[in-house]
C-alpha cells in the first residue's frame, strides 16, 4: 500500500533510483525536462541538447543526470511535472515553449529555468528584458511572431490569388494566442479576409474545419504542444478541405504540411544545452542575457503540393533548406 501511494505521488512516473541518490550525495547535478509533446516527436531535440552537453563535458548517467517527463499534449501535465521536478530538488528545469514555461515559474522562484523555445519571452512576461532576464529564467527565444509576415509572403509566392485567410491557433497558450495576434494583423496588412480558429483542446480541431469550410483559401497554423499532438490530424483535416498550410517548424512538414519557415530548432536545442551548462557550473539564470535565434530554415513538401494541384516556384525551390518528395 506504501509503494502504491509513492507511485501516485509522482503521478505515475518512474522512479528515480539514479536522481535521488545523486541528490543525496551531492555529487551528481540533475535536470528536469519537460517536454510538451512525446518522446518520439522530441527525438531529434534531445539528441541534439544531450549531444551538445556531451560536448561540453557532461556525460549522461555519470556526471550528469537527465530525467525526462512527457506531457503528451496535455497542458494540466506542466504544473504536475514541476511540482515533481521541485520535489525532487533538480538543479535546473529545462522547458520549451511559452505555456509550460509559464506554468513551471509559477511552481518555483527557486530552480533555475531554461527554456529552448519562447514565442516572445518579454511580452509573456517569462523575463523582464532579453539582456536582464530577471528571476530564475532565462532561455532562447524564437521570436515567431516576428515572422509571421514573412510566412504570408511565402504563402502568396505560391497563392498569388490569395484573398482568405484562416489562422488555427490554441489561444489559452499565451505565445500562441500572441502569434495569433500578429499573424491576423499581418495578414490584414496584406488585404487579406482573416478568420480565427481559436482551439482550447483537441475537440475544437474538427469544428474549427467545418466552421471554415468554403470560406478560406489558406490556413496559417500557430504551434504550441497541443497543435503539435494533433499535427497528423491537422494535416489529413487540411488535405480534405484542399486548404494549403504554412507554420513555423519543419515538424509539421515532415507530417504533410505544405511549407514551413522558422527557426531551426535543433540549432536552439543545442544552445540550450549551452545555456544549462552555465546554470549546472553556478552562473545565475539572471546574469545570462536570452538568446535568439541566428538559424532559420525554409521546408517545402512537393508531394502535399502536388496532392492540392499546386506549382512551387522555381525561385522558392532553390531558397528551400529541405525540399520533401
Amino acid at each position: 500500500m506504501k509503494r502504491r501511494k509513492f507511485i501516485t505521488l509522482l503521478g505515475g512516473a518512474a522512479a528515480w533510483p539514479l536522481s535521488a541518490r545523486a541528490q543525496k550525495t551531492g555529487r551528481v547535478p540533475t535536470i528536469g525536462f519537460l517536454g510538451a509533446a512525446t518522446a518520439a516527436v522530441w527525438a531529434p531535440w534531445t539528441a541534439a541538447f544531450e549531444a551538445r552537453l556531451h560536448d561540453l563535458g557532461w556525460t549522461k548517467g555519470r556526471t550528469v543526470v537527465i530525467e525526462y517527463r512527457w506531457a503528451e499534449g496535455r497542458s494540466t501535465r506542466f504544473a504536475e511535472i514541476a511540482t515533481e521536478f521541485v520535489r525532487f530538488n533538480v538543479d535546473a528545469i529545462v522547458t520549451a515553449g511559452t505555456e509550460p514555461t509559464i506554468a513551471v515559474k509559477r511552481v518555483t522562484s527557486e530552480v533555475p529555468i531554461v527554456f529552448a523555445l519562447a514565442v516572445d519571452p518579454v511580452a509573456a512576461g517569462l523575463v523582464a528584458s532579453l539582456a536582464r532576464p530577471s528571476g530564475n529564467v532565462t532561455g532562447l527565444s524564437i521570436q515567431s511572431s516576428d515572422l509571421a509576415g514573412k510566412r504570408l509572403d511565402l504563402l502568396r509566392d505560391i497563392l498569388p490569388n490569395l484573398r482568405r485567410l484562416a489562422i488555427l491557433a490554441n489561444v489559452s497558450n499565451p505565445g500562441s494566442a500572441l502569434e495569433l495576434s500578429e499573424a491576423e494583423a499581418a495578414a490584414r496588412t496584406l488585404g487579406l479576409d482573416v478568420t480565427r480558429l481559436e482551439i482550447r483542446r483537441a475537440e475544437d480541431i474538427a469544428p474549427a474545419f467545418e466552421a471554415i469550410k468554403g470560406r478560406a483559401d489558406a490556413l496559417y497554423v500557430g504551434p504550441d504542444a497541443l497543435v503539435n499532438a494533433n499535427r497528423v490530424r491537422i494535416h489529413t483535416l487540411s488535405l480534405s478541405a484542399q486548404l494549403p498550410t504554412v507554420y513555423g517548424f519543419r515538424g509539421y512538414v515532415e507530417v504533410g504540411g505544405l511549407i514551413s519557415y522558422g527557426a531551426n530548432f535543433t540549432d536552439l536545442f543545442r544552445r540550450t544545452a549551452e545555456v544549462v551548462d552555465k546554470v549546472l557550473r553556478g552562473v545565475k539564470p539572471d546574469n545570462i542575457p536570452v538568446e535568439q535565434p541566428t538559424k532559420f530554415e525554409l521546408v517545402i513538401n512537393l508531394t502535399t503540393a502536388k496532392a492540392l494541384g499546386l506549382r512551387i516556384p522555381d525561385k522558392l525551390l532553390a531558397l528551400a533548406d529541405e525540399v520533401i518528395e
